[in-house]
């Protein structure tokens, strides 16, 4: 009986050592593909926005610039992190600076907060789906239990 209960035990540490390597090796692919990214300020991010291919009218955002993939939106002043995810993510990010998206966000950028924005590409980022890269994006940050993010992500 001992050794049934041993045996288990070591099977049992052997799931909790194999599911931490698992999210340690997620971990560091979020924070290697967060490295890659370019950050902005929203003021950078306006710029970025508003860069128009003719002149007069309507901004035509950069083609290569509004695609599908997970944003990190960044509050230094308080700490705390905003992920989202969008299948045209300049459109997505704006919504946020303009009271529009998350109104805490919104709120803390009014009361001249400093932010800054990471955009991730969901194309060559290993991931199937924005569903899954933006869940691991917002665990990896802790942005639901300490930051803006009131759900873990979709399903």
């Amino acid at each position: 009986m001992i050794l049934l209960w041993l045996l288990l035990g070591i099977f049992m540490i052997g799931v909790i050592i194999w599911s931490y390597a698992k999210r340690k090796g997620i971990d560091n692919k979020i924070e290697s593909l967060a490295a890659g990214a370019e950050e902005l300020t929203p003021e950078e991010f306006f710029k970025l926005r508003n860069y128009s291919f003719g002149g007069r009218g309507t901004p035509k955002y950069a083609l290569s610039k509004n695609f599908s993939g997970v944003y990190i939106i960044y509050n230094h002043t308080k700490d705390m992190y905003y992920v989202g995810q969008a299948q045209k993510i300049l459109d997505r990010v704006n919504n946020h600076f303009t009271g529009r998206g998350n109104g805490d966000v919104y709120a803390d950028y009014k009361y001249r907060d400093r932010f800054t924005i990471k955009m991730i590409s969901l194309e060559n980022s290993g991931y199937g789906n924005l569903n899954d890269l933006e869940r691991d994006t917002i665990r990896k940050y802790n942005s639901f239990s300490m930051g803006y993010n009131k759900t873990r992500g979709n399903r």
